[in-house]
């Protein structure tokens, strides 16, 4: 799915950068260019990248956030 329309930066995109290293949305942003032309994708890719974040470390987002 199209995350950023302006960038046409997709959910994959973001997954593939989270992968190859990336540790933070601004990491993400500054790599892919989401949300820096209308900013109305910034929830989205946040959301996105913190899920791709937890796969990368914990290998299921549900443990994440787990309490």
């Amino acid at each position: 799915m199209y995350v950023c329309l302006c960038k046409r930066v997709s959910d994959h995109t973001i997954q593939q950068v989270v992968a190859e290293g990336a540790r933070s949305w601004r990491e993400v942003r500054e790599q892919t260019g989401c949300a820096t032309q209308c900013g109305k994708c910034a929830c989205m890719g946040k959301s996105v990248t913190q899920d791709a974040l937890a796969r990368e470390m914990f290998g299921d987002p549900e443990l994440a956030y787990a309490v």
